[in-house]
């Protein structure tokens, strides 16, 4: 049996390699892909998640027969895109509007694989947190959990017990959808169980 190819992580997430680690995959490289986030003028939560995907795999450098992942996770609320909480301010007004009701986490997979096609897809989960007392809002704020995530949460951390219904994948809200990327890698040769 041969080598495998060369994958390339295109993200600098801890949280996306453990997920890849869950798959047995072990980056060869990481990269931090250096692309412009801003969502465009109308353009609805779905295709931004896929855009932003897609933008980060090409954005990498890539040696022939190496393959490139990359992901995207948007937390929307109806056509509204929750981008990274960058302080508490920001924070807490998406806490506020995420309190007591559903939204959407659209997870999006780019992979590139080893002759240079791009393969997409999206997983889109629902998720609904408790309605939030001040103090539990402001108790989470004060963690800094989640400062420099989308919608100002991480389901992975104390968030979670805040969350009293969620369909979808939970891998997805977390930042990497493993069925679609298990699917996907398969497609572009990765070879795996």
């Amino acid at each position: 049996m041969g080598l495998s190819p060369t994958l390339i992580l295109a993200s600098s997430s801890p949280r996306r390699r453990d997920l890849l680690a869950r798959l047995g995959v072990e980056p060869g490289r990481i990269a931090s892909p250096d692309i412009d986030e801003t969502p465009r003028k109308g353009e609805v939560p779905r295709f931004y998640a896929l855009r932003m995907a897609e933008e980060k795999a090409v954005a990498v450098p890539r040696a022939s027969g190496e393959i490139v992942v990359a992901g995207d996770t948007t937390v929307a609320v109806g056509r509204r895109i929750l981008q990274q909480a960058t302080d508490a301010d920001m924070q807490r007004g998406f806490l506020t509007l995420l309190s007591g009701r559903r939204h959407h986490v659209l997870s999006a997979v780019a992979v590139i694989d080893g002759d240079g096609r791009l393969r997409s897809r999206i997983c889109d989960s629902i998720v609904r947190f408790k309605r939030l007392s001040p103090e539990e809002m402001e108790s989470y704020i004060e963690s800094g959990e989640g400062l420099g995530k989308a919608g100002g949460y991480a389901i992975q951390g104390r968030a979670e017990a805040l969350i009293d219904w969620m369909a979808g994948s939970h891998s997805g809200v977390i930042g990497l959808p493993l069925y679609e990327t298990r699917s996907l890698l398969r497609a572009s040769g990765y070879p795996l169980a």
